[in-house]
């Protein structure tokens, strides 16, 4: 009679590999890039491309120089990382100005942690949160979408989003028929004159794009951007139905600003999300109450960003008491 024989974990291998869910993601971002450069032009080709190369310098000369170890700027990362920071970013924020965003992403948001597998937070919102708090005016002017051609000297305006913070406090020089239409939102128009918000969140059909060819991929699981956009959904939907002057329908909620860019690309993050379904489940509910408190209630328009590193923080303690039971494992009297 054969012996059983088993063999130290792993048990199994598959093809999946830091390299192609890194470069996974990045194909999916491209509807949205290139939504970007269509209704910004050269503004969005300036802020990505210098994001995206800052971020892959000061990840190479900190491996090399700093740690000492060998660079890994290949494997997709540090191109995500910018990306995803460009993404963050108004168009016609100045040059300097980003480079500082990434330096703040890789070298504090990354690095200063161990680099890849080691970060606790998100690097690009770690950067994205930091230029936010250090230059608020550049990061809050917003160039009118369709303006080819223009970069710093692009035309600004108010963002649906900041209208609405407006109307939930009780502004009475604007009302809720001065926003576009939620179709307008999904496809992104710039005939409207408001100002479009950062280069990511433009055009939300684009995202979906995405969203829908990582669950084909099986890159993501559908957990975290269900669980995030479904709380948002019934959360704000509660909000409209109790006062429909002060609060927008649950749909606007979900297309404006960086919901969507936040619930697909950034709180999906292997590293910084909880790891098991139940985990990413109860992690993209708190996402969704945190993000629509501070949109109504905080004083930042948009909270996506900031929901998302609080419950960053909150991810090890969900992994420590949301985990599967092992095989063999006594529940404890």
């Amino acid at each position: 009679m054969g012996k059983l024989i088993v063999s130290l974990s792993p048990h199994a291998h598959g093809n999946d590999s830091v390299e192609k869910n890194m470069y996974g993601v990045i194909i999916a971002l491209i509807p949205a890039l290139l939504a970007s450069f269509w209704f910004f032009g050269v503004g969005a080709a300036v802020v990505c491309a210098t994001s995206v190369a800052a971020c892959i310098i000061f990840e190479w000369a900190i491996q090399k120089f700093i740690l000492k170890t060998k660079p890994r700027i290949c494997d997709g990362s540090a191109i995500l990382t910018g990306l995803l920071l460009g993404f963050n970013l108004p168009s016609n924020l100045p040059i300097w100005i980003i480079i500082i965003g990434a330096l703040v992403a890789i070298g504090v948001g990354k690095m200063s942690f161990g680099g890849l597998g080691c970060n606790p937070f998100n690097p690009a919102l770690v950067g994205r949160c930091f230029l936010l708090v250090s230059f608020p005016v550049q990061m809050t002017s917003w160039p009118v979408a369709g303006q080819l051609t223009a970069y710093t000297d692009a035309t600004t305006g108010a963002t649906p989003l900041s209208l609405i913070k407006r109307i939930a406090k009780g502004d009475t020089s604007v009302s809720i028929d001065q926003l576009p239409d939620s179709l307008s939102l999904l496809l992104g128009d710039p005939s409207n004159g408001l100002g479009a918000g950062t280069i990511g969140e433009v055009c939300a059909i684009a995202l979906l794009i995405g969203l829908a060819y990582m669950l084909w991929k099986k890159i993501i699981t559908w957990h975290i951007p269900v669980s995030i956009i479904g709380t948002v959904f019934v959360f704000s939907g509660l909000m409209w139905l109790c006062d429909s002057v002060h609060y927008v329908n649950p749909v606007y909620e979900i297309l404006t600003g960086g919901l969507l860019l936040g619930a697909i690309f950034m709180a999906t993050d292997y590293v910084t999300s909880p790891m098991c379904g139940k985990g990413q489940l109860i992690y993209g509910c708190c996402i969704g109450i945190l993000t629509v408190c501070i949109r109504n209630w905080g004083a930042y328009p948009e909270g996506m960003s900031f929901a998302i590193l609080i419950m960053n923080a909150f991810t090890p303690i969900i992994n420590t008491y949301v985990k599967p039971k092992r095989y063999g494992e006594v529940a404890k009297k």
